[in-house]
């Protein structure tokens, strides 16, 4: 009897050593492999990759599909909350962007802007002649209001003119006709 309690004391304490060590296998793995990445769609056709490494480390990646000045924008925090904020252009020019705005939230001309990549000559007179269309059409919208203004008070006007013209007559013909 003592020796079958023996055999099963070993079998347990060996049950449980495997036990052990599976677990702790299971948390190593974690520990070495990060979550998976989750991807979004992001503002002005971009799409946003979420990513967290073993030391905690947030990487958001945000890939621009048609943009001509700024092809990715990566932002990584770490766990102590430093924020490094790095743009690429589509020729592969990478610089650090030192910038207050969203950059993973703003449009990807402004995050072009505030990392420098310039506008190619043509694209750039392409916006001027946008800009300047956009201003004849501020300036036509406001004066159409001051056109329709003026019309409606001069409307106004010989309305009550008309109707002032239309009582005189009224009398004098009363005065006519007894």
């Amino acid at each position: 009897m003592t020796k079958n309690i023996c055999l099963l004391t070993i079998l347990f304490l060996a049950a449980a050593g495997f036990g052990c060590s599976t677990d702790e296998a299971a948390n190593a793995n974690a520990t070495q492999n990060p979550a998976q990445a989750t991807t979004s769609p992001g503002p002005d056709n971009s799409e946003i990759t979420t990513s967290v490494d073993k030391e905690g480390t947030r990487t958001e990646t945000r890939t621009f599909r048609d943009n001509t000045r700024i092809s990715r924008v990566e932002v990584k925090t770490t766990r102590t909350g430093t924020r490094t904020v790095r743009a690429t252009s589509p020729s592969g020019e990478e610089k650090v962007v030192d910038t207050t705005e969203d950059v993973l939230k703003a449009t990807g001309d402004k995050v072009a802007d505030a990392a420098g990549f310039v506008a190619a000559k043509g694209e750039k007179a392409a916006n001027e002649v946008g800009d300047k269309a956009e201003d004849v059409k501020d300036k036509t919208v406001s004066t159409s209001k001051t056109v329709g203004e003026k019309t409606a008070e001069g409307v106004k006007k010989v309305g009550s003119k008309t109707v002032e013209g239309a009582k005189k007559a009224g009398s004098a013909v009363k005065k006519v006709i007894p």
